[in-house]
């Protein structure tokens, strides 16, 4: 079973390899797919590149999901969503994928930088043993220890 520290750096590990979330606004509606731009700079911060017509530019409390490309690790993010459109950090950021949405570039007037500052997270980790492996596929019981680690923190920060 990993402890908080290590389960901290397999959730940035892991999001690295698939940054892919879902993120919403509290009461404001459906949350939706969004991709992590990850700047090693920021501690508990990720931002989107979103057009400024989004429904998460309005900013507010938020929330955001993140499942493993593996199914191995899953996360719940709660914070602030808030437009932040710092140039220096829109040119850091900045990548192809990111030009495929945005055809004007770094001046699209449609683009904008959505900052999210994580306040708390829980995070689930199914470093499930062979043994547990070997019960689920035979009906055993799973006891405490075979299910993987879990953690509730205040900050992501290794």
């Amino acid at each position: 079973m990993a402890d908080t520290h290590e389960i901290k750096q397999h959730f940035w590990k892991k999001l690295a390899d698939s940054p892919f979330l879902m993120i919403g606004l509290d009461g404001g509606g459906h949350a939706e797919p969004l991709t992590a731009q990850l700047d090693q700079d920021q501690v508990d911060t990720l931002f989107f590149f979103i057009g400024k017509d989004n429904r998460l530019a309005g900013g507010g409390r938020a929330m955001a999901q993140f499942v493993s490309k593996g199914h191995d690790f899953f996360a719940c993010l709660a914070g602030t969503a808030r437009v932040d459109n710092d140039f220096a950090m829109i040119d850091k950021l900045w990548n192809k994928q990111v030009e495929a949405w945005f055809p004007g570039g770094k001046d699209d007037p449609n683009l904008a930088l959505l900052r999210f500052d994580i306040a708390d997270a829980e995070m689930w980790e199914t470093d499930m043993s062979l043994a547990g492996k070997v019960k689920m596929l035979f009906g055993g019981t799973i006891k405490v220890g075979d299910e993987g680690s879990h953690a509730k923190v205040s900050t992501t920060a290794e």
